[in-house]
């Protein structure tokens, strides 16, 4: 008789945990033992303050595997329910092209990329956003735009500012709105004004007061309620009296419509969701911003320029002024840092793939649906209030008629829209927008509904309806200039051509599907296939963000449990998912105390202490929360100088707003003195604001809201799995203690509810809710042991490379007991007396098939270094032995064996083109150039182009499709 089996000492043979943290035991013993440590313990033990350390694991359920998560998943997918939509508001229902769906957005060779500020490996994306810019531009008619920025409310902010800082009208501190406009759209844009000073006045168009306490206005084109309204006159009278015109646009419309640009408007925001983008509740979308050439220095967000390589070749970039927060800091008119790239990229690819008479088809067809309703509608008797439309129309009703037909609709599955905020007053109003899903078997549908809402007898055919319907688009607004005329728009309308055309991107790009990327305070971490399952389920990504809550229960299960599981591990008393960047994290939560300052009658706080080596983003955000930037020193180690803040804290502590830190530091250390910061901050009437970059170092070891700070951001896609897309998507949820949680961003169950000082800072109630389900199936997965191990290994992968590499290059800032934290600097500065910079070791790494570290931040002439948990110890020594390998390389140029100029470092990267032409006139030889060592013969990530010029690029500044004649060789 064999043993009777135990069960309860079966272990499981797929815990995601081990699949998540990329070290094995047996690797782990081997790191420790380099570094002189018996255990992880006693790595955290000699490198985190105890003053700082929980004493309380963290109280989340076990640890789920894959399939257990993925059940949990679809329970909660199971909850929604998921009805035709018909609500608009900036938000449409559209058909994903499938090519395009399983080798884009499902494919980490396009999600796990970083944001491509190395051009010369990331080919692939700068051409997909390039396209997008080109979509754009055509589209609007405007000279200039942006890759992306994040949601249409966010691009209608940005825009404000825009005009703001450039109007001729300087005492002009006034914003008129059209009432409309997308209510949520209004929402952000008095969010943003508030804080500024800004006065928002929300009225009809038609009946506007051109004073001079105007500097800009925002209409919506088609108008929120559908109509298409001729703003020519308006505009030219705007312009009279020096006020920008701002125009929200709906992309497909554009298509038929006059561009906004032909009428004379100065900026152009909207979204591109409806361009093969799923609803997702909310989001993530890629808005756009276009504009006039002479505000292109001023363009918020990031900024794909043409410019040419080494060889001459034309190589794509990103532009200098693209990350302008980071330059001009408190004195930036923008704290955006992320784009939307991934999102950016489907919508480009969308155009891509029906180019301009499949675009022109799809807005014909949904223009077509929806004056054949208006038809029929009209012949039931319902009174529309549209004179004009593309796609949405808006009947008054009432109220009798109005409460059977929410009735009716519930009962059908579908949802019409009934919140239209100020634009109509009391009346009762319903509204429905039409899309690319939707067929004529819907409008019968929907007629017959109509008609039993009415209690009429009646028998529509879609066909016979639609031989006696006339298009209703203004003959003065018909859209006469061409678009997409770029063969990028014209070639690959096949699914055959498209597929080669992604993959052919795809290869020019490195992710890490290739290598690792060991970006200091970007935490490129492993984004599990099973963490992204969900996101594509129809049950979250078909949802309309305003759909009744009655219909989100399980969107608000997940999300509602993902909020506590944060609340748990950063020890706050709350939490809001809705920022849907880290810039909109640190804003919000500046915003928090603001409000807490001015409810406490504190109006006169408004100095933000921050120190010197802060991210870009913090002094921006700050300035945008109205507070004015004080800069307090970094001592020789790295430090916050506590002398300098105590100092500034005391000087300025009758005005003292809040402290920005980041911690762990962004020089890599745990700061002993952090709680002693607090206390100053606190003891001067300030409140503490802490950046969590870094908070990969301290999930499951400490808690922020047990150790001093009063509101903390998060990067979901940084230390919650989130991929990063290339640049984009990004969520940023803000954690705070009790005080604040009545300053935390609105998501109202009215969401159109229009409030004075509103705080919404996303269009969507969520923020990108799809994307949510990521981070929670990664808790869900790794549960509290597997989080604390991530933070300790995460720790312990950076003090190994830094032991390997600290013989070869000095680390330049350590802990109290000579430990770094989860990254570490590189100093290279040493190496500039041999001609070296870090940019040459940058570009060097490319030829070794690896992306560098983050490069010159926060000290000019290094590279910052974070491994991160997921990556094995032999990825770790590939790296290592790369770093080591170009060492040796820079050694041979300190003992003259190699020359200054022309060597492997300054002539990196190097192409096929440079390793295969005839001609080779380097000093050094092919292999060397290309396969320095051995491995990289069986692995060969080849650079694209050759070092990009960036002076060239930003000398000449083009933002758009070249010829194709400029590709051929």
């Amino acid at each position: 008789m064999s043993e009777k089996m135990n069960f309860s000492k079966l272990e499981s043979h797929d815990e995601f945990i081990h699949r998540h943290i990329g070290p094995n035991s047996k690797d782990i013993t081997a790191e420790l033992k380099i570094l002189s440590l018996k255990s992880l313990d006693e790595l955290v033990e000699k490198t985190v303050p105890q003053r700082i350390l929980s004493q309380k694991s963290l109280d989340l359920k076990p640890a789920m595997s894959e399939q257990e998560m993925l059940v949990e998943a679809r329970a909660y997918a199971s909850q929604n329910k998921v009805y035709q939509s018909y609500i608009g508001a900036g938000y449409y229902g559209t058909l994903t092209p499938l090519v395009i769906l399983r080798n884009i957005l499902e494919n980490p060779g396009w999600y796990t990329a970083y944001t491509p500020y190395q051009a010369e490996i990331s080919q692939g994306r700068l051409e997909a956003l390039l396209n997008f810019q080109s979509m754009v531009i055509d589209l609007t008619g405007l000279p200039m735009a942006n890759a992306s920025l994040l949601d249409e409310g966010t691009a209608a902010a940005e825009a404000m500012h825009l005009c703001y800082s450039h109007s001729p009208k300087k005492t002009a501190k006034s914003i008129f709105a059209s009432h409309d406009c997308h209510p949520q759209t209004l929402e952000v844009l008095q969010t943003r004004c508030e804080a500024l000073g800004i006065e928002v006045v929300i009225g009809d168009f038609e009946k506007f007061d051109f004073s001079e306490k105007f500097f800009s206005c925002l209409i919506q084109y088609p108008s929120s309620s559908g109509e298409i309204f001729n703003y020519a006159d308006f505009i030219k009278k705007a312009h009279d009296q020096k006020i920008a015109v701002i125009a929200a646009c709906d992309i497909l419309a554009l298509s038929l419509l006059t561009p906004p640009g032909e009428l004379g408007v100065d900026v152009a925001v909207g979204s591109t969701q409806r361009f093969g983008v799923p609803m997702g509740f909310g989001g993530p979308h890629a808005a756009y911003l276009a504009t006039k050439d002479e505000l292109k220095r001023s363009m918020p967000g990031r900024i794909i320029g043409v410019s040419i390589d080494a060889n001459n070749n034309p190589a794509m970039r990103l532009a200098l002024q693209t990350r302008e927060q980071h330059i001009r800091r408190e004195k930036a008119t923008s704290n955006i840092c992320t784009a939307q790239v991934l999102l950016a990229v489907i919508a480009g690819m969308y155009a891509v793939y029906h180019g301009p008479e499949g675009i022109t088809k799809i807005a014909r067809r949904t223009h077509r649906l929806t004056a054949t309703f208006a038809g029929g509608m009209k012949t039931l008797g319902f009174k529309l209030l549209n004179h004009s439309y593309f796609d949405t129309l808006t009947f008054e009703i009432d109220a009798a008629t109005a409460a059977k037909l929410k009735s009716l609709s519930d009962q059908n599955q579908f949802n019409l829209r009934w919140d239209f905020g100020a634009a109509f007053g009391d009346k009762t109003l319903f509204g429905l927008s039409f899309d690319e899903t939707t067929t004529p078997q819907q409008l019968e549908k929907l007629w017959k509904v109509m008609a039993s809402a009415k209690s009429v007898a009646t028998k529509l055919h879609f066909s016979e309806v639609e031989a006696k319907t006339l298009d209703q688009i203004p003959e003065k607004l018909m859209r006469k200039s061409s678009f997409l005329t770029h063969p990028v728009f014209n070639l690959y309308h096949s699914e055959t051509e498209m597929l080669r055309y992604i993959f052919k991107l795809q290869g020019k790009d490195l992710s890490l599907a290739h290598s690792m990327i060991p970006l200091g305070s970007c935490t490129m971490k492993l984004n599990a296939t099973a963490e992204m399952i969900p996101v594509t389920w129809p049950e979250f990504s078909n949802m309309h963000p305003f759909a009744p809550s009655d219909q989100t229960l399980g969107y608000q299960g997940l999300i509602g449990e993902l909020e506590k599981m944060l609340i748990e591990i950063t020890g706050f008393a709350g939490v809001s998912i809705q920022p849907n960047a880290g810039s909109q994290g640190e804003y919000a939560g500046l915003l928090a105390i603001r409000k807490y300052h001015l409810g406490r009658g504190d109006t006169h706080r408004n100095i933000c202490l921050i120190p010197s080596s802060a991210h870009g983003t913090n002094p921006a955000s700050a300035v945008m929360a109205g507070m004015q930037v004080v800069i307090v020193a970094c001592d020789n180690d790295g430090n916050v100088d506590v002398a300098d803040l105590t100092s500034k804290a005391e000087e300025h502590s009758k005005n003292l707003a809040a402290l920005m830190i980041t911690y762990p530091s962004t020089h890599g250390v745990f700061e002993e003195g952090i709680k002693d910061i607090c206390d100053t901050i606190h003891k001067n009437g300030g409140q503490v604001y802490m950046d969590g970059a870094n908070f990969n170092a301290l999930v499951g070891l400490c808690r922020p809201g047990e150790f001093g700070p009063d509101v903390c951001h998060l990067n979901l896609h940084k230390t919650f799995c989130i991929p990063h897309g290339g640049g984009g998507p990004g969520v940023g949820p803000i954690g705070v203690r009790q005080h604040l949680v009545e300053f935390l961003p609105t998501t109202t169950k009215n969401y159109h509810a229009l409030k004075p000082l509103a705080q919404r800072v996303s269009s969507a109630p969520f923020g990108s809710s799809s994307i949510l389900c990521i981070s929670w199936a990664y808790i869900k997965m790794m549960g509290a042991e597997g989080l604390r191990k991530a933070t300790q290994v995460a720790i312990l992968n950076a003090n190994y490379m830094a032991e390997r590499l600290r013989p070869h290059y000095p680390i330049l800032y350590k802990g109290k007991k000579g430990f770094v934290a989860h990254e570490c600097i590189l100093d290279l500065r040493p190496l500039k007396v041999f001609g070296i910079e870090a940019e040459d070791v940058a570009k060097r790494l490319m030829d070794y098939g690896f992306h560098a570290p983050t490069m010159s931040w926060p000290v000019t002439g290094t590279l910052m270094l974070e491994p991160t948990e997921s990556e094995s110890k032999t990825e770790l020594d590939r790296y290592c032995d790369a770093m080591i390998q170009i060492r040796e390389e820079i050694r041979m140029i300190e003992n003259g064996k190699m020359d200054k100029l022309n060597n492997p470092l300054k002539r990196a990267p190097h192409t096929q083109q440079d390793v295969m032409g005839t001609l080779w006139d380097r000093p050094y030889t092919r292999e060397t150039a290309s396969f320095p060592l051995a491995w990289l013969r069986e692995n060969k990530f080849w650079p694209t182009v050759a070092r990009v010029n960036n002076p060239y690029g930003d000398r000449n500044l083009v933002c758009s499709c070249l010829p194709v004649e400029n590709y051929q060789h």
